[in-house]
């Protein structure tokens, strides 16, 4: 009897052992097969670096997770007055921090606040000195951009109605005072010419200018500048005082009158009336983008131009804190980085996105800073500017030794008298053999990569 049960043990073990043995690898290629049904197999897909993975109801590798519950922030660090504004603001315009947007989207135009605003006279918010705590001890012009920052909708003093009777290729909004009579008389003499212009490449566009001011106190000046919009055409006033921290304000009103007078162009530049512009060349860099950027593999692709900016950028600039300078911007009113932004000098940028600026401009509060302000607008497009090297906002860097063709490289340059206008119009529109065929700056190191707002602008 042992024998018999002694013989049988043997065979089950002889029969079992193999299965035993075979369950371990049967078990993990079942784990393999499942990760790959799920995740996919190894090396089927590039690894993408991970900045941010929400915990949510769904895991999927194609899609992010359904947030289980609001992750957006809820409060404001910052005790800055402007930040503290445009928190506000964005509360009330972003459906992830105002779901009720979404079911039920404002119904109030942008059309009706301006119309709203130009029937009663805007007037200074004299409570805000309640609010910022220094405010008294602040520069007159910034305690008067703080208390007028709400006002955006002035009347029209003078219009340039037939600038725009034919769409232009090229739009040139140009930055003024109007005592600056002779600045704008060298443009239009110059770069700034209007009509059909030809390219360095031989192609004609038309080209359209006009300058943008506001008003001044010498009354004398202002009857001279409107003699001056009798025999031009291309001036736009509107009735609020020009000071430097009033661009911001101007770019809102330009972008309101181009709208309605000349929704059609297809590209923008605009500029200080202290630079000099290469407009034959910009003409040829522009419509070498247009195609580039329109078609890709014989297929159309229309909504490209619709974040084209192109400039001179500047990254990660801070506030200016010293008293001392025009760019000062106080702690109180202001905290953290500038977003990405070309310097105001001269920008480029379609006439598409000047339609997405006007829009998105209601719901970002004016800046002091013009250019500054143009980058808190792009960002909140999710629009990122394109440096070119052409563009000269500060100038030739100092360091680098003058080429004899340097200004027949660029696009831009600043700053220039009207007679050094003049002069460069001449060395550029007939260069020397030796310059024909110069081509456009190109990145050649760190020399353009701006780390700290060094303006120099007038």
């Amino acid at each position: 009897m042992a024998s018999c049960l002694c013989r049988y043990r043997r065979r089950i073990l002889f029969f079992c052992l193999p299965c035993i043995l075979l369950l371990p690898i049967y078990i993990y290629v079942s784990i393999t097969l499942c990760n790959i049904m799920t995740y996919g197999a190894p090396g089927a897909h590039s690894v993408q670096p991970t900045h941010f993975m929400a915990t949510g109801l769904k895991l999927s590798r194609d899609l992010a997770p359904h947030p289980a519950k609001t992750f957006w922030r809820s409060k404001l660090n910052s005790g800055a007055f402007w930040n503290i504004m445009q928190y506000v603001m964005d509360c009330q315009h972003n459906p992830i921090l105002n779901p009720r947007l979404a079911a039920n989207p404002p119904g109030i135009s942008y059309k009706t606040e301006r119309s709203r605003g130009s029937r009663n006279r805007c007037s200074p918010n004299y409570k805000i000195n309640n609010t910022m705590l220094d405010f008294f001890t602040l520069p007159s012009r910034i305690k008067d951009f703080v208390t007028t920052m709400h006002c955006r909708s002035y009347p029209l003093i003078i219009d340039a109605l037939g600038v725009c009777d034919r769409a232009p290729t090229l739009l040139l909004a140009i930055k003024t005072q109007t005592a600056n009579f002779a600045n704008r008389e060298a443009i239009r003499e110059t770069w700034g010419r209007s009509g059909r212009i030809k390219s360095r490449g031989g192609r004609q566009r038309l080209v359209r200018r006009v300058f943008l001011l506001g008003k001044s106190k010498d009354l004398h000046v202002e009857e001279k500048l409107q003699l001056e919009s009798d025999k031009y055409g291309d001036i736009i006033q509107w009735e609020f005082m020009d000071t430097f921290f009033n661009l911001s304000l101007k770019d809102v009103l330009f972008w309101d009158w181009f709208s309605g007078r000349c929704p059609h162009a297809r590209f923008i530049f605009k500029g200080d009336d202290d630079i000099f512009v290469r407009t034959p060349a910009l003409l040829d860099y522009l419509l070498a983008e247009e195609a580039n950027r329109s078609f890709s593999n014989g297929s159309s692709k229309p909504n490209k131009m619709e974040t084209f900016v192109v400039g001179d950028v500047i990254n990660n600039a801070v506030p200016i804190r010293s008293n001392g300078t025009k760019y000062y911007i106080p702690e109180s009113f202001f905290k953290g980085l500038y977003p990405s932004y070309p310097g105001g000098g001269g920008v480029v940028y379609s006439g598409s996105l000047a339609h997405r600026l006007l829009e998105v401009s209601q719901r970002v509060h004016l800046f002091p800073i013009d250019d500054v302000y143009l980058g808190m607008c792009l960002q909140r497009l999710g629009v990122y500017p394109i440096h070119h090297p052409a563009f000269l906002t500060f100038d030739f860097p100092k360091d680098e030794p003058q080429e004899p063709c340097a200004n027949h490289t660029i696009l831009m340059v600043h700053k220039r008298s009207p007679a050094e206008m003049f002069q460069l119009w001449t060395e550029t529109s007939t260069p020397s053999p030796k310059c024909r065929n110069a081509t456009l700056r190109v990145q050649t190191g760190v020399q353009y990569i701006r780390q700290k707002p060094v303006h120099n602008r007038s």
